[in-house]
């Protein structure tokens, strides 16, 4: 009794074998089926596109501004730095320029999360779109809030500062980008003026306490050269001279023997010193110059620009979400996946 090895090794590989011709004659059979599948999965695909939310994304680049940009701010900007320069014996090569503290106070406030939420409270974007419950309203802020991105400025990359705003339709992003953008210029031009107001102020204070100590020092020399001539006169009436004792001239002569100029010298030094007052140097004129240019106030500008533009915000041509196209290709093959699947299940 031999048993048949060559039949044995044949029918596992007879088992194993994919019938290919069978699998697409019953796919074909099935035809239907898939097409029905295919036609069903991409209609509900093309209908949620319409439903869901739409978003487009408008992007712009910004960079510092001119000084002509600036307006009034620039100069009296300038004049503050001016005065701080004079007063101070410090290296001014190490500050930055007048248009980059602007610019940063811009980039500053349209960073800000701050900003974002009050420029959304405030527009008719949200106020339209808000349905009366806190909770609701809250979170449609937030998202909103999260629509705005900041990107800042990367010189490694050559990245420049980039804001994006995403919005339900293409004119929307647009329109709500170039009012983020003014909005934020906005408010980094009250908090720049309140730092010229704030530093004027401070300038003036300091500089006229500085002209009454000035005042002050004047005043008691004065004084005290004063007295000095008068108890000298006093004691030479006392001594009865009338006219000089001395070939010295009075600079090198202490106080103490000033009666030695005489009666008529003494009183005419008097006379001249009282009428001409305390004797002022010229950094106390100048100071008083200055103190009258500050006392008027600084002249400052409500509007004016902190940036300028690299890439001015338009109109997005290409939809983020929902991509329709991609959405119909993928649940359109999904759709044939599963109507294949029901062709082969429904074998003989």
């Amino acid at each position: 009794m031999t048993p048949d090895k060559h039949a044995s090794s044949q029918d596992p590989q007879l088992d194993n074998e994919l019938d290919i011709h069978g699998l697409v004659l019953r796919l074909w059979r099935g035809k239907r089926w898939i097409f029905a599948m295919a036609a069903v999965f991409a209609a509900c695909a093309l209908i949620y596109s319409f439903l869901v939310k739409q978003e487009w994304t408008a992007t712009t680049i910004t960079d510092r501004p001119t000084v002509n940009m600036l307006g009034s701010y620039f100069s009296q900007q300038q004049f503050l730095r001016n005065l701080d320069v004079k007063n101070s014996t410090l290296p001014t090569s190490d500050m930055s320029s007048i248009g980059d503290e602007a610019y940063q106070e811009f980039i500053r406030q349209l960073s800000s999360y701050d900003t974002r939420r009050d420029f959304y409270l405030q527009s008719a974007y949200y106020n339209a779109r808000k349905e009366g419950n806190p909770r609701t309203d809250a979170l449609l802020l937030d998202e909103m809030i999260n629509d705005i991105q900041f990107s800042p400025r990367d010189d490694a990359k050559k990245l420049p500062d980039q804001v994006t705003l995403t919005a339900e339709t293409a004119a929307d992003a647009n329109t709500l980008l170039r009012a983020y953008v003014a909005y934020a210029n906005q408010r980094a031009d009250g908090f720049l003026n309140e730092d010229v107001t704030g530093a004027w102020t401070a300038r003036t204070l300091s500089l006229k306490a500085q002209v009454k100590r000035q005042e002050a020092v004047a005043q008691a020399m004065f004084e005290r050269d004063v007295n000095a001539l008068r108890q000298a006169l006093e004691i030479a009436k006392q001594q009865g001279i009338s006219h000089s004792q001395t070939d010295a001239s009075a600079a090198p002569l202490p106080q103490s023997a000033l009666y030695l100029l005489g009666q008529p010298e003494l009183q005419a030094r008097l006379s001249a010193l009282q009428v001409a007052g305390p004797n002022y140097d010229v950094e106390y004129d100048q100071n008083r110059a200055m103190l009258a240019t500050l006392n008027v106030g600084p002249t400052l500008q409500n509007k004016f620009q902190t940036y300028r533009y690299l890439r001015t915000p338009e109109e997005p041509v290409k939809r983020d979400r929902p991509r329709r196209v991609f959405l119909l290709i993928l649940w359109g093959a999904m759709g044939v996946l599963v109507g294949a699947g029901i062709a082969l299940s429904r074998r003989r």
